[in-house]
């Protein structure tokens, strides 16, 4: 009998180190499987990371080249504009101008409302200048006065009339100022 109990003694032992030898493999395994799933959290961490920057990245492009496609759009508008200001002014010369025929009067007058309407269809607005005060950014002065009935740096007379589109000038109002 004490073979008996001998014998399932050391059973009983072989099955607490098979199971703690088990346990171990477990614990091993699952320390593995933790140290991979740190690892594959903290890839996905930094792939997620370089994503949102490449997505901030492409719509500052995008922000960028669309003021900058602005930008030039208004810039080709204003010189292209600057170039056909001359000849607007000799139309409004040519209206002012004493003549006998009527119907030739009102022809100009026409080709000129027609330019006008032109010019406002692309967002290009006179400067106004008379009996406003002298803004350096808007106007250039050719002359001063002394005029006791206008206040201090009121624009007096235009010489050429000036224009901008939106806030920026595509030519300056050449006026005469006041005191």
């Amino acid at each position: 009998m004490e073979r008996k109990i001998k014998y399932r003694e050391e059973l009983n032992l072989e099955n607490e180190i098979l199971e703690e030898d088990k346990k171990n493999e477990t614990k091993e395994t699952m320390s593995k499987e933790d140290n991979e799933a740190e690892k594959i959290k903290t890839e996905l961490e930094e792939t997620t990371d370089r994503l949102k920057r490449l997505m901030a990245e492409f719509d500052n492009f995008k922000k960028r080249s669309s003021k900058e496609r602005e930008g030039l759009y208004n810039s080709l508008l204003s010189d292209i504009i600057s170039s056909f200001l001359p000849v607007i002014d000799n139309l409004e010369n040519a209206v002012n101008t004493n003549t006998a025929d009527d119907n030739y009067k009102q022809g100009v007058e026409l080709v000129l409302k027609q330019f006008k309407d032109v010019l406002s269809s692309l967002g290009v607005k006179e400067i106004e200048a008379v009996g406003k005060s002298f803004d350096p950014e808007l106007h250039e002065a050719v002359s001063s006065i002394t005029d006791e009935n206008l206040g201090e740096k009121e624009i007096k007379e235009v010489y050429r009339k000036g224009y901008q589109i939106g806030t920026k000038v595509v030519r300056h109002a050449m006026v005469v100022v006041a005191n």
